[in-house]
């Protein structure tokens, strides 16, 4: 972690040319947010905004597409206004999405950038890579062409239909079904005040889809769920909205990812490191543990039929089956139900050294974190048994 000649940069790099490899022909969701570490609360935060890939088909969590260590400052809200784009520090967005451009030159069918209302940000639309698509959620009530503004056009919209969600639960939100009335159309955003400067290097208008996803039968006493989501796909239909609002809601698993990083996982803010290269090398790191720890739990039932590569070296695959034979039991319960060589196999194993019984409820992120160390130490084992 004190190594100088070890970077950040250098760390999600190598982490995003490994996912690289399992792009080909997918289309990719490449969902960008930031997650705070530390924090002063007055002046001074340490941040991660990683940007994390999903197949849009079948929800397989593939990777790490990009990530920075963000470092903010306060005292400086009064100058938004004036600070050129590139200087600012929500540059990180279109810089993410710019990444994310990288795998379409990868062999990726299609990238959808995937962002939550801090994207929403008109740069980030008028700048975006060509070869990308962005599906963000509006938080800014935007002027658009014609005189309207977003939120009151969004409410005029027809109703395409209705679908049923699972909510997951948030805090002082218990997880529920909410059922979603969904409407959509074209909008041109209008460029919003800037300096001469830097409007002259931005479109007046920039064409765009908006999605309204609004829940209909909230409990009393919950708000209910409301999205309005801009995307640069055509959506006209209910078919296309429902896509476009499931693309959307996998942008829970960067939330996941957070949760595996912090109280459900690593704990990473309780580490006391007060050195600050140091400390954002183990937070990196520790990003990448997390993203490890979720694709296993994630493929845990094997519907997205992931290889062991996804996570683990090739050459573990022997212990893997050697651990396994001794966790397996004479019932079709106690046995390990997955292909040798597939992530959903070492999954199994993990949990079960883990702490998992195979029986009750579904191993989450905290035993398979609890199985990944145990397995790392029958490994060593393992290795120095093949040399004597």
């Amino acid at each position: 972690m004190r190594n100088e000649r070890v970077t950040t940069a250098e760390m999600f790099a190598v982490a995003g040319a490994h996912m690289a490899q399992a792009v080909s022909g997918r289309h990719i969701l490449a969902i960008q947010d930031t997650t705070t570490l530390r924090d002063d609360g007055v002046a001074y935060s340490l941040m991660l905004h990683p940007t994390i890939a999903v197949d849009g088909h079948d929800g397989a969590l593939l990777g790490l597409v990009h990530g920075e260590v963000v470092h903010r400052s306060g005292g400086r809200k009064g100058l938004r206004k004036t600070t050129a784009f590139d200087e600012k520090q929500s540059r990180r967005w279109l810089d993410a999405a710019h990444k994310a451009a990288g795998l379409v030159e990868a062999g990726a069918a299609c990238v959808t950038v995937v962002g939550d209302r801090e994207a929403d940000i008109y740069e980030e639309f008028a700048l975006r890579p060509p070869t990308v698509e962005l599906l963000i959620r509006a938080a800014q009530d935007r002027h658009l062409v014609g005189g309207s503004y977003l939120f009151a056009h969004a409410d005029g919209l027809p109703e395409l239909g209705r679908m049923t969600v699972l909510l997951p639960a948030a805090p002082g939100r218990p997880e529920r079904a909410a059922t979603l009335a969904l409407r959509a159309g074209p909008v041109a955003l209008a460029r919003p005040q800037r300096p001469a400067a830097q409007a002259k290097a931005l479109p007046a208008q920039v064409p765009l889809h908006l999605v309204d996803a609004r829940e209909i039968n909230a409990p009393a006493g919950q708000p209910p769920a409301h999205w309005r989501l801009l995307t640069t796909h055509t959506v006209s239909t209910f078919a296309e909205a429902k896509r476009i609002t499931a693309f959307y809601r996998e942008r829970w698993t960067i939330e996941q990812l957070f949760r595996v990083c912090k109280t459900k996982g690593f704990d990473i803010e309780a580490v006391q490191i007060a050195e600050e290269a140091p400390y954002e090398r183990l937070a990196v790191a520790t990003m990448i543990a997390a993203m490890q720890v979720l694709q296993l739990v994630r493929d845990r039932d094997g519907h997205a039929k992931r290889p062991l590569e996804d996570v683990l070296d090739p050459d573990d695959q022997p212990a893997l089956e050697a651990v396994s034979a001794t966790l397996e039991g004479k019932t079709a319960r106690q046995k390990n139900p997955h292909p040798r060589g597939s992530l959903a196999y070492a999954a199994w194993v993990l949990a079960r050294l883990g702490g998992w019984t195979g029986y009750y409820g579904k191993p989450g992120p905290v035993v398979m974190l609890n199985g990944s160390l145990r397995f790392r130490a029958m490994k060593q084992g393992w290795n120095i048994g093949r040399l004597v």
